[in-house]
């Protein structure tokens, strides 16, 4: 009751993130459905498409992860812990939202299907979505109800994991590792190609390496800002944006690799041989997964600035301008733009060679 209290008083800003979240889950319980009537209806080759169906679902978890600890109703403030509101039962508060946002989507999800489907009454649109369904299949309540139950049970563990009360870690950089890793998947691209799963591997690391150096790249990003006799503007936006690195420094990753893969499946379409793992959705799966990091990171940059709210109201009371405080958020955006935007394309052009070769 408390958690649903507390989504109830939230600002205008924070109920629109929650129903982005819900809508994710909505988008990748569509698509979870669509692979599993794919399955009943033809079994061969159905395992690798519902791989390919995961990458949507860590999105749609990660931006979960984002919008609860943006969520100012999960943050630990002086008195709480009197009226028993301890880091323990805020970090339940967190879960229990996450969870009811997600399972709203996974039940919007549903409903969307079967109706399109014509399982619920008649169907829609002259029965144009019943072939792409297999509405002439009938489907396991089971697994419907498995593969639904993924995306609220994956979230609200995330959600509980990340949030759960430990003494936060030393501040490190994971660029070498992250450099590492995907190194190692380009190579497994190269030397797979386009192997179903196994050119799913190859994403996977590529995407996971550019996450684990994200950190490591917005840190080096505010060095690069601070580079040569910095004045004081450059210097507070570079501290700022080395002081950011670890909240938006995975998310910026995780959307460098979604840039190198749409520079990647636009180069292979020019050359005619852009695979589709998702059939018909992929394009949909493809945008969710864009429209999940892209989220993602701007959730982030709010949840970093709102840490940094002391500072700047230091700043104000030393004559800092609004002027001034807005141009440094500038420069730390053009900076990271300066890095990520040739990272990507980089990234892109050796996938387009390893996948061409």
């Amino acid at each position: 009751m408390l958690a649903l209290r507390l989504a109830r008083g939230a600002r205008p800003l924070v109920q629109l993130r929650r129903l982005l979240v819900a809508a994710a889950s909505a988008g990748t319980g569509f698509l979870l459905l669509y692979v599993l009537a794919g399955a009943v209806a033809r079994p061969a080759g159905s395992f690798p498409r519902l791989l390919w169906a995961l990458i949507p679902l860590a999105a749609t978890v990660h931006l979960a992860v984002a919008v609860a600890r943006a969520d100012p109703a999960t943050r630990p403030r002086e008195g709480l812990d009197a009226a028993g509101l301890g880091p323990v039962r805020l970090m339940l508060v967190a879960v229990i939202s996450t969870a009811v946002a997600c399972v709203l989507g996974s039940a919007l999800a549903l409903a969307a299907f079967l109706h399109l489907r014509g399982d619920l009454a008649g169907l829609p649109f002259d029965g144009a979505g019943a072939g792409l369904l297999h509405a002439g299949q009938p489907l396991p309540v089971a697994a419907c109800l498995t593969l639904l139950a993924l995306v609220p049970l994956a979230a609200s563990a995330a959600t509980a994991l990340a949030l759960r009360p430990h003494t936060p870690p030393a501040p490190q950089t994971g660029l070498p590792w992250g450099i590492a890793l995907t190194a190692c998947g380009l190579a497994a691209l190269a030397y797979t190609g386009r192997g179903g799963a196994a050119m799913l591997v190859g994403w996977s690391l590529t995407a996971v390496g550019l996450a684990l150096a994200g950190p490591g790249l917005a840190y080096a990003c505010g060095s690069l800002v601070q580079a040569v006799r910095p004045g004081g503007l450059r210097l507070l936006a570079g501290r700022a944006l080395q002081e950011e690195a670890p909240r938006i420094g995975p998310p910026l990753g995780a959307l460098c690799s979604v840039g190198a893969g749409a520079l990647t499946a636009l180069a292979l379409h020019d050359r005619g041989g852009l695979d589709v793992p998702l059939g018909p959705l992929t394009g949909p799966a493809a945008a969710l997964v864009a429209l999940c990091t892209t989220a993602t990171l701007l959730t982030s940059a709010v949840e970093a600035r709102q840490r940094r709210a002391a500072e700047r109201e230091a700043l104000r009371d030393l004559g800092a301008s609004a002027k001034v405080l807005r141009t440094a958020a500038s420069l730390r955006a053009t900076a990271l733009l300066a890095v990520c935007l040739p990272l990507s394309w980089g990234v892109a052009q050796l996938t387009s060679m390893a996948l061409t070769r």
